[in-house]
């Protein structure tokens, strides 16, 4: 009895090689821009609501509805973006001149605060090596000045940077047009690319494009509000630089289980160590009930069921999207894990013994 042998067909074997080699090619061209065209996406999914609203009211435009939106994303998103990173520049600068006039001594802050600590935790900090003024502000003066460093190496590159960044704009601006204008049809044609059943590449398409939303919807928007609410109650109780710490706190609310705490906690216990004591009391209940309430009124409103995803996955996708792509990830990590979930869901049965996302296809 003979073997079988398998042949491949020398044409589609070359057309899958050249397939293969001209999109590493374009992903390779392409990665330069690739926060311009993560970025993109995002705008063009999470606007794109408002562009089909504006497709009904005029059906035969697609170009003004799309340049419509457009503008409005530069009026609600890229303008704002722009005057915050504005005004924290001028915030910098002037925290950096309170440090060089000696206005904010950390050293003599450390001191203060030092003095009102309990007998066990002053023992603590002898042991650690910061038990005397000397050894206290020889770490933070070198901490302040490869700080500074860092600062200035940034600021004279701050020219091509600002170049990078107009570009980086444009495409993400340029790509987002055209994807509110033809995104369904780009979309169709992906979605059919993929070789699965029908009702399986629904499935992880709308799972894809309910967690990018859901991520945004939830994670950036609650950023904003607990980062405004806390450089707000920051500014009220008289703590310099509210701004700066609004905006930690809207980044570490991105993290969950670390969260805004991280920031208003060591405050507020500064504040009560150093005789602030209505300051120090007013922070505490404003972070636990005012602040920490956002994250658990407001994330399930925006998210909803369709993208909900246990806290852990989300804590390990937004840590490992920031470790591997910077501020990108906190974008990419959960559309990754939502992704790898849709996928397993797919193929892994219900209880009943039914398939999770298979519902919806009729019996043969």
């Amino acid at each position: 009895m003979s073997t079988p042998r398998y042949s491949i067909d020398p044409a589609r074997g070359f057309l899958l090689l050249l397939i293969v080699v001209v999109t590493l090619a374009f992903l390779w061209v392409a990665a330069p821009f690739s926060g311009a065209i993560l970025w993109g996406v995002v705008a063009a999914l999470l606007f794109d609501p408002l562009n089909q609203r504006l497709l009904r009211a005029m059906p035969a435009r697609r170009n003004s509805a799309a340049i419509i939106t457009l503008l409005v994303i530069v009026a609600v998103v890229i303008v704002p973006a722009i005057l915050l990173s504005a005004a924290l520049v001028r915030e910098g600068v002037a925290v950096y001149g309170r440090f060089r006039s000696g206005d904010i001594d950390l050293v003599r802050m450390f001191v203060e605060g030092e003095a009102h600590l309990p007998d066990w935790a002053r023992s603590w900090l002898h042991d650690v090596g910061l038990g005397d003024v000397e050894s206290v502000r020889a770490k933070v003066g070198q901490g302040v000045a490869s700080g500074f460093r860092t600062i200035l190496a940034q600021t004279v590159n701050a020219g091509q940077y600002a170049l990078s960044f107009f570009v980086s704009l444009t495409v993400m601006l340029y790509l987002t047009f055209f994807l509110l204008r033809d995104g369904y049809g780009l979309a169709a044609r992906i979605e059919n690319a993929i070789p699965l059943p029908p009702h399986q590449r629904d499935a992880l398409f709308h799972r894809f494009v309910a967690v990018i939303r859901a991520t945004i919807r939830g994670s950036l928007v609650v950023a904003i509000l607990q980062g405004s609410i806390g450089g707000l109650t920051f500014w009220i109780l008289g703590i310099p630089s509210a701004l700066l710490w609004g905006v930690a706190m809207a980044v570490f609310s991105l993290f969950p289980a670390l969260g805004t705490g991280l920031i208003w906690v060591p405050m507020a216990i500064y504040l009560l160590a150093t005789g602030a004591l209505w300051q120090g009391i007013a922070l505490v209940i404003c972070g636990f009930f005012v602040i920490g309430s956002v994250d658990n009124i407001v994330r399930p409103i925006l998210v909803g069921r369709n993208a909900r995803m246990p806290d852990y996955l989300v804590l390990i996708s937004t840590l490992g999207g920031f470790e591997l792509m910077g501020f990108n990830g906190f974008i990419v990590g959960p559309v990754i894990v939502g992704l790898f979930m849709a996928s397993w869901e797919i193929i892994a049965p219900k209880p009943d013994g039914a398939v999770a996302m298979d519902s919806s296809a009729s019996a043969p």
